[in-house]
């Protein structure tokens, strides 16, 4: 792995930029789609550009192979569920809200490393950096302001959606000697699959009439933030290494708070500006005690 350089950290920044940015668009998303439309179209759009790189590396697609049922699992739990969870809940909650509460995916993470991995566990550095970023999103949930019983349940189902990636996190360890090329547009296939009927039997899209804001929102959610954005972390995965990639963390929830107040003049509470703090705080802690890798007991 080389030293990071400008062109590095631009790169970084334009990755947590892309994630960041999925949260508003999301939000845009669901003035016209439905949230099982939406995680179908994004994930849709977003195999695209993975599966022409895989073809044009001339990388074997294993969707259907032995090990299909990884896949398909990994599909479903990775990406079906959360994406789903994230679009429903984003209907009631500010996109800012969301942004902190996907954040706090290294904080849960390293909890179920604990439990089902063999080299991920829990220390006191840990245990600090999971306690200031978890009290942190308990605080948000306080707000009154903006989380309420309208719209309590939206917030936690965010919440379980980033618990959902880490456990697909979790199961891709059990492909790990797999391109990332292949996987990822394997699990995209699957998801594609699974989505099909569940979004023809409950929403019917043929028969919506979206507005051309809410198109573009969706088109951006695949092809940038998901397909393009997952090559844009392999880049960096490969030239600077996981710890260097990882940083992205601290910038994503900053970024969509940011990003939500400009593009949909979304509200900033005292307690969203120290809920965010504590979480950058608790992944800090968490990610300066993580070393050894990770594989599945």
């Amino acid at each position: 792995m080389r030293e990071p350089t400008i062109l590095d950290y631009t790169l970084l920044t334009i990755l947590a930029l892309i994630w960041s940015s999925a949260f508003f668009n999301i939000k845009i998303a669901t003035y016209s789609y439905g949230p099982v439309t939406i995680a179908l179209l994004r994930i849709f759009f977003g195999a695209i550009p993975v599966v022409a790189l895989c073809l044009y590396k001339k990388i074997k697609i294993e969707a259907f192979s032995k090990d299909w049922y990884w896949f398909a699992s990994i599909g479903l739990i990775n990406l079906v569920i959360p994406f789903f969870l994230i679009a429903y809940g984003v209907q009631k909650v500010q996109s800012n809200l969301a942004a902190i509460l996907m954040a706090s995916t290294p904080l849960s993470a390293t909890v179920l490393a604990h439990l089902f991995t063999k080299n991920e566990k829990i220390n006191f550095t840990k245990v600090l950096g999971v306690l200031i970023g978890f009290s942190g999103i308990v605080f948000l949930f306080s707000d009154n302001i903006l989380i309420n019983e309208s719209n309590f349940i939206s917030a936690l189902l965010i919440l379980i959606g980033s618990t959902f990636y880490v456990i697909g996190g979790l199961l891709t360890i059990k492909i790990s000697n797999k391109k990332n090329e292949n996987v990822t547009a394997s699990i995209l296939i699957w998801a594609t699959i699974f989505l099909i009927p569940i979004t023809a039997y409950t929403e019917q899209p043929w028969n919506l009439t979206p507005s051309t804001e809410s198109t573009i929102s969706v088109i951006y959610l695949g092809v940038v933030a998901t397909g393009l954005a997952w090559l844009l972390r392999f880049r960096i995965l490969v030239n600077n290494g996981l710890v260097f990639q990882a940083q992205v963390a601290y910038l994503i929830p900053i970024f969509g708070i940011i990003l939500g107040y400009i593009f949909l003049n979304e509200l900033i509470t005292p307690k969203v500006l120290i809920a965010v703090l504590a979480v950058i705080a608790g992944i800090y802690f968490v990610k300066k005690s993580n070393s050894n890798k990770t594989t599945l007991t």
